[in-house]
Parts: structure tokens; sequence; C-alpha cells
């Protein structure tokens, strides 16, 4: 992965925002060096599938603390990483986990939250003001501004494989949602299901859904497969 500034260098930016927002303690500090490189690895193969051209250079995947849609996943990838790599001092973990988290909230306008299981592929696009609930959610997913995926009566929704939400769009509750979808801007399912090749429009319970060709749904994407 080619590095818009040194690798320590991000790591100190890292720690200072945290510090600065929150404090950072010793125990902390080795935490977060830990998971540091892990997260990175994890960042680089999601950014390797991005068809957006800030996440590639001359065919490497690239790095840029600056890019805000690369650092916010970068900083899932580091809380969730946090958690994976708990020990027995739980407590440490738990409180760096939320600390990261609530920098990304704090930075990018993002409500992503590491106990979310996002895929190993997923891709944002000015993701301001969008939250993303505990749903069961599968590779090459991409979303923007103001989307939202949420609960309904404690029920999530399941969705499949290159789903695309498109600004504004919502999936709430006992959803399942196929592969190769995408939610038209403002779009809004709740308790619904949704075929594979689809595209949705409209506010549920009056929504309409068109099935659409596998190979136009893949142009729109984000994500190469």
């Amino acid at each position: 992965m080619i590095f818009h500034i040194n690798k320590n260098k991000i790591f100190e930016i890292l720690c200072s925002q945290i510090h600065n927002l929150f404090s950072l303690s010793t125990i902390e500090k080795k935490i977060l060096s830990n998971a540091f490189q892990k997260s990175l690895n994890r960042s680089e193969f999601c950014f390797s599938k991005s068809k957006i051209k800030y996440y590639r250079k001359n065919k490497k995947t690239f790095f840029n603390p600056f890019h805000s849609g690369q650092y916010c996943i970068f900083l899932y990838y580091l809380s969730n990483s946090i958690i994976k790599i708990k020990k027995n001092d739980s407590k440490s973990y738990e409180t760096l986990a939320d600390k990261v988290y609530y920098l990304n909230k704090t930075l990018n306008g993002i409500d992503l939250f590491y106990e979310v299981k996002m895929p190993k592929v997923f891709v944002l696009d000015h993701p301001v003001g969008t939250v993303i609930g505990k749903a069961n959610i599968r590779d090459y997913f991409s979303f923007s501004a103001n989307c939202t995926v949420g609960g309904n009566k404690g029920v999530y929704p399941k969705i499949g494989r290159n789903v695309y939400m498109s600004i504004g769009s919502t999936i709430l509750g006992d959803c399942k949602i196929g592969d190769n979808v995408i939610f038209s801007a403002n779009s809004f399912v709740i308790d619904k299901d949704v075929p594979s090749n689809s595209m949705v429009f409209g506010q549920s319970p009056n929504n309409t859904i068109k099935k659409i060709p596998s190979k136009k749904i893949f142009k729109i994407l984000k994500v190469d497969r």
C-alpha cells in the first residue's frame, strides 16, 4: 500500500487526536499500537476492491489519512480490531474502542459502532449523516450520505452481496435484501424483502421494485467484484 505520509506519522496523528479529545493512557497506546497494523491490512484489502479513484493510485492501494472516506473505514476497522484482540483487561480495550468509535463519529459524521459486523469489503462515499446498525451485511456493500440501516422491534435486516444505498436511503427491520440491489435516493423499506437484481424506489409500503440485469447494476456499483 502507498501511504500519503509515513506510517509512523499516521500513528502519531491518531494518538494525538484521541489524546486531545478523550485522553490516551500508556496502556491504551500499547493496545492501539498492537491493533494499528492489523487495521491497515484490513483497510488495504478493502480499498483494493474500490472503484473510487482516491483509493487506488498507479494500480496500487493508496491510503491518505486526510481523506475522510479512507480514514473513516480505517477507524472502523481499528475499533473493531481492538475488540477482536481484547484480553483479560477488557475495560481498557472497550474504553479505547469506544474512543476510536467516537473519534470516527466526531471527524466523519458517521455512526458505525465497532460491534457492527461490516464485511471485508465495503465502500462509502461522502458518508456524513449515515447510521449503520447491527444488520447482517455481506461483501461489496456500499453507501452514501444520510443512509440508515437499523432495527425495528429488535429485528435487523439481512443484506446480500453487491448492495448499494444511494443518498438518503433507509433499510429497517425484518428485511431480506438479495444480491445486486440498488436503493435509489431517499428510498425507504421496512420489514420488506427485496429480490436480487433489483432497483428500489419510493417509500414503504408503496415501493416500486424494478428488475434490472446484473450487468447494468455492476456498472453502477462502486466496487470491483
